[in-house]
């Protein structure tokens, strides 16, 4: 039996969305958007915990508002991937512990706080996952790295690490550097994520750059996870002012279509897909997740997708 596709975007309520109008009037509180969006999807991406350590108090409130058989992916915070981050953004214990040059940064990068710290910004991350993951929302903790995280023995190392760290949650990584998926390195990549169970995220994105991952659709685990950023190569890397600028692009039917017959190949290959559109600049990612999503069912009208829960 082929896998269920649950389809989504990363984002539900940033600006740029309740800006475009895609809400109905009437849906203007952050529950009324997220049972909203629950209500057309069955799957979102939650980035918030990429630019802040949440407690469990916050997440506790999107376990009890997600409607029941709604899956929530989390992505991980920006330290624990090697990106940097704004020392303001971090707990005051964390921030205040920190050496007065440092906290005056604007960027600090996982180095700069050293292991003890970087372990405590885990323990934390963990435990805030815990209300998910308790109620049966939480699908997948998505692991970005970034275009300095080539593939090397260290890497390969820190792989198997957040895997065990994680446990039981369910991790997804996303390479952002080349080197992982060339023709050289690409059957020992996914070898090792499956050996693991980690599950690798197949991307569509600008190639041509250094951090550009070619758009193949591989299955390391029982669940695939596929994310869609957009073709803006102007802005992939500069000329952006905002993520959202960044991700400024809307993909036409024919573009989506390209995707079909590799997404329905994983399902062949696993229990579950998810198919998540980044490409979050107003209602872009809403409006072309509906699109793949009818396009998904149109292809295979013997089993439907995912439905949102009710």
């Amino acid at each position: 039996m082929a896998a269920r596709i649950k389809t989504g975007a990363t984002a539900w309520a940033d600006r740029s969305l309740v800006a475009s109008g895609w809400y109905p009037p009437h849906v203007r509180s952050a529950e009324e958007r997220l049972r909203s969006y629950a209500s057309r999807f069955p799957l979102v991406e939650n980035d918030s915990g990429y630019w802040a350590l949440l407690g469990p108090e916050q997440v506790e409130v999107w376990a009890r508002r997600a409607p029941p058989g709604f899956t929530m992916n989390m992505k991980a915070h920006a330290l624990l991937t090697g990106h940097y981050t704004d020392p303001r953004r971090l707990p005051e214990d964390i921030r205040s512990s920190l050496p007065r040059a440092l906290r005056e940064k604007a960027r600090v990068y996982p180095r700069d706080l050293g292991p003890e710290r970087m372990r405590e910004i885990g323990r934390r991350f963990r435990e805030a996952l815990e209300p998910l993951r308790a109620s049966g929302t939480l699908g997948l903790v998505l692991f970005q790295f970034p275009v300095w995280f080539p593939i090397s023995r260290e890497h390969k190392e820190r792989l198997v690490q957040i895997r065990d760290e994680l446990s039981p949650c369910r991790v997804a990584v996303e390479f952002r550097n080349f080197t992982w998926m060339t023709e050289r390195n690409l059957d020992e990549t996914l070898s090792l994520l499956a050996d693991e169970d980690l599950i690798y995220t197949c991307v569509d994105e600008p190639q041509g750059f250094p951090s550009s991952v070619p758009p193949i659709a591989a299955a390391t685990s029982d669940v695939a996870l596929v994310r869609m950023h957009g073709r803006n190569a102007a802005r992939w890397q500069r000329g952006a002012r905002t993520a959202a600028e960044r991700f400024d692009y809307r993909y036409s039917l024919d573009e989506l279509r390209e995707w079909v017959p590799r997404i329905l190949a994983l399902a062949e290959r696993t229990r579950e897909v998810h198919v998540l559109m980044n490409n979050c600049h107003r209602d872009h990612a809403v409006r072309n997740a509906q699109e793949i999503a009818e396009l998904l069912e149109a292809a295979r009208p013997e089993q439907a997708l995912e439905a949102p829960p009710p």
